[in-house]
């Protein structure tokens, strides 16, 4: 529906009932209707966005657990939930956003949003690829791979490298980066499907399931039998444990993400940290958010091995903000094949 001349639309939108104690549930969150206004109060420096796809990240499922930690605030109740998502433009008090412009960046779970933070929204300049893409490889998820490679793993030709939560929209396209690299890859994913998209669309030398593994350090052993020298960490807990008795010397461990632990009050301890000595490693995190000056320089480097089809990437879209909520606990469960996006309105 065209909202040109409109001051008001009707606005669905997800909203979270109560935080959430274990595993998230679709009945934690709700549909529900209202209505937003379509002009950006003046002097604002606010938008007013037309949410056309939104993404859905694992983080999101710490902000519902209503536990406090840096740069991540909890949820609001009642609220729309938040994530980064791409949208256009209808309305703009701010001198850098025009209307029709398309961007993106962090918005509300809703066909309409009023954006008042506008620091971290990026205006979209190339459209010869799908804006879709602007919620994974050319968002957030593509600049984490992005950085943490470059900027932390320190790789070198031959490393032996290892990637949980490989077929995730990083995790998928910091295999590919190391492959480029010349190093030898092995990912682990939550199925039988995504361990074949990683041996066979993104070029992983070698990938397994982990929900079929009981003992991590044997199956560390038996896929990464050189031992590891950069472990690209998304899921914390007990996989990161068992990587640590599996390191090569001056091995790095580099986390972007802890998906195994963030609905648990109580996450999982390391029990394996002399390893670190022994093996002269380091391990350290980052945030990607950070490193958005960056995001010219990979674009340059991004768009053409998409283009060239050097790099695969593999998108799994759900239509309809009604969707939203199942697809949400869907990638917790390791559900999604590929980087899960909502297109708000049905294609």
């Amino acid at each position: 529906m065209g909202t040109e001349g409109m001051d008001e639309a009707s606005n669905m939108k997800v909203v979270l009932k109560h935080y959430i104690s274990g595993s998230a549930q679709e009945t934690d969150m709700l549909l529900t209707a209202g209505t937003m206004k379509l002009k950006a109060p003046k002097d604002s420096n606010a938008v007013v966005v037309k949410n056309l796809f939104l993404s859905c990240d694992p983080d999101m499922i710490f902000k519902m657990t209503g536990l406090k930690r840096e740069h991540c605030d909890p949820y609001t109740l009642g609220s729309p939930l938040t994530g980064y998502g791409v949208g256009k433009v209808l309305d703009s008090a701010h001198p850098d956003f025009a209307v029709d412009d398309l961007v993106w960046g962090i918005t509300g779970w809703e066909e309409y949003s009023l954006i008042s933070d506008t620091k971290y929204l990026m205006k979209i300049q190339r459209t010869d690829v799908p804006l879709s893409y602007y919620t994974g490889i050319l968002g957030m998820p593509g600049m984490t791979a992005y950085v943490g490679f470059y900027e932390h793993c320190t790789p070198k030709k031959g490393d032996y490298v290892f990637v949980s939560g490989a077929c995730g929209a990083v995790g998928q396209l910091l295999g590919q980066f190391a492959k480029l690299h010349g190093c030898h890859v092995v990912g682990c994913a939550g199925n039988p499907d995504t361990v074949d998209l990683l041996k066979k669309k993104f070029g992983f030398d070698d990938a397994f399931n982990y929900r079929q593994e009981p003992d991590y350090d044997a199956t560390l052993k038996k896929y990464c039998s050189e031992g590891i020298d950069v472990y690209f960490d998304i899921v914390g807990g007990k996989m990161l444990d068992a990587v640590l008795l599996n390191l090569r010397p001056h091995g790095r461990v580099v986390m972007c993400g802890m998906i195994s632990q963030y609905h648990l009050e109580h996450p999982d301890g390391i029990l394996n940290l002399p390893s670190m000595v022994t093996k002269e490693a380091r391990i350290e995190g980052f945030l990607s958010v950070n490193y958005y000056h960056l995001y010219p320089k990979f674009l340059e480097i991004i768009l053409p091995l998409i283009k060239e089809s050097k790099v695969a990437y593999v998108e799994d879209v759900a239509d309809g903000l009604e969707t939203a909520p199942k697809v949400l606990v869907g990638i917790i469960n390791g559900l999604n094949i590929g980087k899960k996006v909502v297109a708000v309105d049905h294609h």
